[in-house]
């Protein structure tokens, strides 16, 4: 997360389940990217209606996969679907800096505090915040800020961060995956919403 620049183009689809697991499973036969990209094109393998629709969901959820690690990858291609949606999250935490932030910031500071109710007037108050910093934030048209917060809460709902109720659900990973996160960068596990000891457990 060395980049100071926030890229917020994540409104393309949201946590994009099984598309990802297709990409994953062609990844994990082919071993290329772009032998993966022909055979989701010709092949029709995402199953949409258009082509163009294939290439923009192919480069979206590629790009998200390309960041996780090969432990990583093997828990998206086998695990269970908790665990799944928890890499996926971890993908899209590492693709977009703005979505870590928000993470780390509201999501787990909820949690922190016993508070595990969250509304888009959260995403509001970090927006604007961020927005004083960053002016591709700020640049952000109003209907597409609102286009953004859909698609984020709809992430973590599909992740299981989030109840359809919106009550932050409390992470519970598996020693497997949390080995693979700290493997990567073990600041990693704060994207999730544990307990300090939890976290502090899962370090050692």
């Amino acid at each position: 997360m060395t980049n100071s620049e926030y890229l917020m183009a994540f409104s393309a689809g949201a946590l994009l389940y099984r598309e990802s697991l297709t990409l994953a499973a062609l990844y994990g036969e082919l071993a290329d990217w772009d032998a993966v990209r022909a055979s989701v094109i010709a092949e029709n393998r995402l199953q949409l209606r258009t082509t163009s629709a294939a290439k923009r969901v192919y480069r979206e959820a590629s790009a998200r996969l390309q960041t996780l690690t090969p432990a990583q990858m093997a828990i998206l291609q086998d695990g269970s679907r908790t665990e799944q949606g928890y890499v996926l999250w971890l993908a899209i935490c590492k693709r977009y800096r703005f979505i870590h932030d928000f993470a780390v910031e509201v999501v787990r500071e909820r949690i922190l505090r016993l508070s595990f109710e969250l509304a888009y007037e959260d995403f509001d108050v970090f927006y604007l915040a961020k927005a004083e910093w960053h002016p591709e934030v700020a640049s952000i048209e109003p209907s597409t800020r609102s286009k953004l917060r859909q698609v984020l809460f709809r992430m973590m709902r599909e992740a299981e961060i989030l109840s359809r109720q919106d009550r932050i659900f409390p992470a519970i990973l598996t020693p497997r995956l949390a080995a693979a996160i700290r493997e990567d960068a073990p600041a990693l596990l704060a994207i999730y919403p544990l307990s300090e000891a939890e976290r502090k457990g899962w370090l050692q």
